[in-house]
């Protein structure tokens, strides 16, 4: 017979409704913890969708403007840019980064005169302009870390003259944060914040991105794992980010997203700086067929970005942040 007196604690008294739900909630996602990255394509007009990544597309500088316009209506409030860069212009030595007049910097200039409240995140790292595909500067077959952070502090300084209000090294080199913070507080940069992806693993999910900015075909069969982190390890991560604020980064970003959550969280609790968190083209993709060929339900990407805030992110940069800030906003 059953006792009714029993349990004194009912854990679905305060999942009675949808309101009580709310009530209580833990984490909340909102519509300022999502970054939007967007992909910029030089010598180009319009937009034209990517194979591997459903409903994402390149944008035109005029079109990119559009698409931002629509972002911030969406309610998000940041965005990344990416450059796909003219193959002409691509080098051994990624040069055309740090030309004070190159195409991203172009770009900036015209988000910042159109949208000058929207935060604006520039990447550092050079695979985008070398022929070879690698985030930095190839010597007897290896990536040089100083020769690169050489080329990387060049870079930052073009990106934050340009307006680009967050600089985010994404490179993986030793010592660039220390480097490129002393750049910008001697250029009197001293406002423009470090994003360092600090823990960025060599993950094989990385593939449509590599599509989208052209370096696919470049890097080919070659590795990054000479300057990644690898998959295995987490004790390493907290290394990585404990070395990254000591040189300046404001910010720190764990990349993959969902398959290294446990990193995620063992970063927040350690060190309580803020902490962003990266769900790649892979994860987006995989996520978005599933849902476009109706294998899952289509609230599966707003359940996979909560799991990502609930480990402790306190912003996520997502291919979905539109969308899913809509569909916020409607709540």
């Amino acid at each position: 017979m059953i006792d009714r007196k029993y349990p004194n604690t009912r854990f679905r008294r305060l999942r009675r409704n949808s309101k009580l739900i709310n009530l209580v909630s833990e984490n909340t996602l909102n519509c300022d913890d999502l970054i939007q990255p967007i992909f910029i394509k030089e010598k180009f007009n319009g937009s034209e969708s990517i194979e591997t990544m459903p409903e994402i597309k390149r944008f035109s500088i005029d079109s990119s403007l559009k698409e931002i316009e629509d972002i911030i209506k969406s309610g998000v409030n940041t965005v990344a840019i990416f450059p796909v860069i003219d193959p002409d212009k691509k080098d051994d030595q990624g040069s055309e980064a740090i030309k004070s007049d190159n195409f991203i910097s172009s770009t900036i200039r015209k988000i910042k005169e159109e949208f000058p409240d929207i935060i604006l995140i520039a990447d550092v790292a050079l695979d985008p302009y070398t022929t070879h595909g690698h985030d930095g500067i190839i010597k007897n077959d290896y990536v040089d870390n100083d020769a690169t952070i050489e080329v990387l502090v060049k870079q930052s300084l073009v990106l934050a003259n340009a307006g680009a209000d967050i600089i985010a090294p994404s490179d993986m080199m030793d010592g660039r944060i220390k480097s490129i913070r002393s750049a910008l507080e001697k250029a009197e940069f001293k406002d423009t914040i470090l994003l360092s992806y600090a823990a960025k693993y060599n993950s094989k999910f990385y593939g449509p991105f590599r599509d989208a900015v052209d370096s696919a075909s470049n890097l080919g069969k070659s590795s990054k794992e000479t300057y990644q982190m690898n998959i295995n390890n987490r004790n390493e991560a907290m290394h990585e980010v404990a070395m990254d604020i000591s040189e300046g980064a404001d910010i720190v970003m764990v990349k993959p997203a969902m398959p290294y959550l446990d990193v995620i969280q063992s970063i927040k609790q350690k060190f309580m700086i803020p902490t962003f968190a990266y769900q790649v083209s892979g994860e987006y993709s995989m996520i978005k067929l599933a849902v476009n060929n109706g294998w899952l339900d289509k609230d599966v990407m707003l359940e996979s970005l909560v799991s990502i805030k609930r480990s402790g992110a306190d912003a996520i940069l997502t291919y979905a942040a539109k969308e899913i800030s809509k569909e916020i906003l409607k709540r």
